[in-house]
């Protein structure tokens, strides 16, 4: 999968606060996410993670973090 630092990512499942959408701060054996919304970071393995994208937004699209 080709994600790139900066991407935000629209996830499968929120985060419990409602969020479905993240931006990838780091990319390599593990990804390091930021919550839109409240901006909690997280560390996931890579697998996992890649699993859980539903699709990845790049520059100059619009993002709505609550819409599925």
């Amino acid at each position: 999968m080709d994600v790139h630092v900066n991407d935000v990512l629209k996830m499968k499942k929120p985060h419990p606060c409602g969020s479905y959408t993240f931006y990838c701060l780091r990319v390599g054996m593990d990804f390091k996410l930021k919550c839109t919304v409240c901006g909690h970071e997280i560390m996931l393995p890579r697998q996992r993670a890649e699993k859980n994208i539903k699709r990845i937004i790049r520059d100059g699209e619009e993002i709505n973090p609550y819409k599925q």
